[in-house]
């Protein structure tokens, strides 16, 4: 563990990072610095395992109310299911004006999985990476994926794609060109200040999406972790520590599905925008 309350910060913020280091090969990073040098195709894999794990949660839920899903008088999960369901539906209509039988699952599907990713961040900061160290296998060990801009990135540039695929698919290549090229000015004279600014607006998109979870995410956990240095500074502290993270977390109620519906709302109104024809 760490001795400081810089080293403990730091631990905390630490990916448990794999990756291939260019004097010891293939490896589990055991220092920040060994992680580093591994080089961009490390792969972060505690990230990656909580992202996976919620992704299975919100499948087996999901699929558990349906298969019990009755028309007479629904139990309580079928009763959360429903409104989860009518609430992105009710999104979907209002926000998405095009004609897309995709758009409604992949926003339902985004909106809970990054719930239930934010949602980790209830749970107190020590005690997971502490029990999988205690293992002797791992030295670092982060659970709120959203915390790691390589989760907020990967989402957001699947959602780009999209943007891309469905803005050709529904306007054609030269169609999607075309409007790039004379947009916002129709003339052929603003030809590269168009697409200037329209391939700016489109790639601004993605980095926007992504560093808005990630931010928010990202300040809230480091809260959580100054909060927690204060139950080893004596009693007192450790009392105001808790009544402060009591209050933390109460203030997160609003933010965790907020940052799941802001994500969830930017994406239908950009794939609502890649569906129309200028």
């Amino acid at each position: 563990m760490a001795d400081t309350p810089v080293e403990y910060i730091q631990h905390h913020l630490s990916n448990l990072t794999f990756g291939k280091h260019p004097e010891m090969g293939w490896m589990l990073a055991e220092k920040s610095s060994q992680a580093a040098e591994m080089g961009f195709w490390a792969i972060h894999v505690d990230t990656l395992l909580w992202s996976v794990l919620m992704g299975v949660l919100f499948l087996f839920v999901f699929k558990k109310a349906a298969n019990k899903a009755t028309a007479g008088v629904p139990g309580g999960l079928q009763n959360f299911v429903e409104m989860c369901v009518e609430f992105v539906e009710g999104m979907v209509k209002e926000t998405f004006h095009g004609k897309n039988p995709v758009i409604a699952p992949l926003a339902l599907t985004i909106f809970v999985w990054i719930f239930l990713m934010n949602s980790l961040k209830w749970l107190p900061v020590d005690w997971i990476p502490e029990l999988a160290m205690a293992t002797g296998l791992v030295n670092y060990f982060k659970i709120v994926p959203t915390t790691d801009p390589n989760a907020t990135f990967g989402l957001s540039l699947g959602v780009f794609f999209l943007i891309i695929f469905y803005s050709i698919k529904v306007k054609g290549g030269l169609g999607f060109i075309k409007e790039l090229s004379f947009t916002p000015f129709n003339h052929w004279i603003f030809i590269p200040f168009n697409l200037f600014l329209e391939i700016l607006g489109l790639l601004t998109k993605p980095i926007s999406l992504a560093l808005r979870l990630f931010g928010n995410m990202y300040a809230g956990e480091v809260v959580f972790i100054l909060i927690a240095l204060t139950f080893g500074a004596g009693w007192i502290m450790g009392l105001l520590g808790l009544g402060m993270q009591w209050i933390w977390a109460v203030f997160h109620l609003l933010v965790i599905p907020l940052q799941a519906f802001i994500f969830m709302v930017l994406t239908i109104v950009y794939l609502s925008a890649a569906h129309e024809d200028h």
